[in-house]
C-alpha cells in the first residue's frame, strides 16, 4: 500500500521540529545520521494526515514518543496507530519519562526492532 505524503503538513512539521520535547532530542541525537545500525530515520515526518515523531522509510518504522500531550489522547492514538499499521508501518511508542531516564534501554528496544525486522 502507497504511503501518502500530505504537502500541507509541512509547515507544521517544521515548527514541531523547532520546537522538539527534550525525549524528542535525546532521542534524535542517537538516530540521526544513520547512527542506529546505519538507518536513516528523519523526525516529524508527515504520513497521511498525521506527522509521525521518527520514521525509518527502509524499515517502514514509526516511533512515537508519548508525552503530555499524548494524556488525553488515547482513543486517537489508537486508530492512528492501527490507520498506520494498516499501510504495512510498525509502530514503536515510547513514554517520554522512560526516553529521559533510561535512553538506554529504548535504543535497545529499537535496535532489537530492526535486528527482527530485516
Amino acid at each position: 500500500m502507497k504511503i501518502y505524503y500530505n504537502p500541507k503538513l509541512k509547515p507544521l512539521a517544521r515548527q514541531l521540529r523547532n520546537n522538539s520535547t527534550l525525549a524528542e532530542v535525546l532521542l534524535w541525537n542517537e538516530l540521526k545520521n544513520r547512527k542506529m545500525l546505519g538507518y536513516q530515520f528523519m523526525r516529524q515526518k508527515p504520513i497521511g494526515e498525521f506527522i509521525v515523531d521518527f520514521y525509518c522509510a527502509k524499515l517502514k518504522l514509526v516511533i512515537e514518543i508519548d508525552g503530555e500531550s499524548h494524556r488525553f489522547k488515547l482513543t486517537e492514538d489508537v486508530e492512528r496507530q492501527q490507520w498506520l499499521e494498516e499501510l504495512g508501518i510498525k509502530v514503536l511508542r515510547f513514554d517520554d519519562l522512560e526516553v529521559k531516564q533510561n535512553i538506554k534501554d529504548v535504543l535497545y528496544s529499537i535496535d532489537s526492532c530492526i535486528e527482527l525486522n530485516q
